[in-house]
């Protein structure tokens, strides 16, 4: 995530002396990309003797190699290359920052939000390599993080607000990276686990424990808007909203999920 500015105060000095959000992303895309040219370049140097002395893999990693060094060299990000899977696959070990998915979160002041010409400049720089951008006010916030649930309630209803910007950065994170929640509850405690999309029930099982995934049976699901609007695990029995799913269960995300299985 690539936090800029997108607020002019007198009062509150820019570490380059000027609002310019578009040339501090630019600042950190070079800074990332120099980075990753220095690991490509020493990998590829490593790799050149076994490929030369006829390493197919080797040969492989040098071929995707020297086209992410052209695109570094113009300040290109590698996730905008448009490797295939397999390419992407053979670069992994080198865990290169270019490589990693992007997020812009555009720091604003209270009136910021709409109407704001360094927000969009932001957006229209994203929109080029398919980036989201979150807007939040920094300010607000904090001063949000502070007051309990009522008053922070309050507090966003004055502001215009429908939920604090850290709610909306989380969503926009989990959707960048493909990631949901489903949740497990007891009369105790509610849990949330991460899990990728496209996850089945006996994946989302072993990420609680891997016996559960071992000696998965089936799984109990409700759905999340219908475990609230049935106040509870016991409200959705009867109301016939629980469901008894097999290891082919796609999890949707704020499943509400109990776990049958042995060992």
């Amino acid at each position: 995530a690539h936090v800029v500015r997108c607020f002019e105060d007198p009062n509150v000095v820019h570490v380059a002396g000027k609002i310019d959000p578009v040339s501090d992303i630019e600042v950190i895309h070079t800074e990332l990309a120099l980075a990753d040219m220095a690991t490509v370049d020493r990998t590829r140097e490593r790799q050149l003797g076994a490929a030369r002395s006829g390493n197919k893999e080797a040969a492989k990693l040098v071929a995707v190699l020297e086209r992410v060094h052209e695109s570094l060299d113009g300040l290109h990000p590698v996730r905008a290359l448009g490797l295939s899977p397999e390419e992407m696959a053979l670069l992994k070990p080198l865990s290169l920052l270019t490589a990693k998915p992007a997020l812009y979160i555009a720091n604003v002041d209270e009136k910021g939000f709409e109407g704001n010409p360094l927000l969009e400049r932001v957006k229209a720089y994203a929109e080029k390599e398919d980036a989201p951008v979150v807007a939040i006010c920094a300010k607000l916030e904090a001063e949000i993080a502070d007051l309990s649930g009522e008053e922070k309630q309050v507090f966003l209803d004055d502001m215009g607000l429908l939920e604090p910007g850290l709610n909306r950065l989380i969503r926009a994170t989990y959707q960048l990276l493909g990631l949901q929640t489903f949740f497990t509850a007891g009369p105790k405690e509610v849990k949330a686990w991460t899990v990728r999309k496209g996850a089945t029930a006996p994946q989302a099982a072993g990420v609680i424990h891997t016996d559960f995934e071992k000696g998965f049976i089936r799984a109990e699901v409700i759905a999340y808007d219908d475990y609230l609007h049935c106040n509870g695990e016991a409200g959705a029995k009867e109301a016939g909203k629980m469901r008894l799913e097999g290891k082919d269960y796609v999890v949707k995300d704020g499943d509400v999920m109990h776990f049958r299985f042995n060992v």
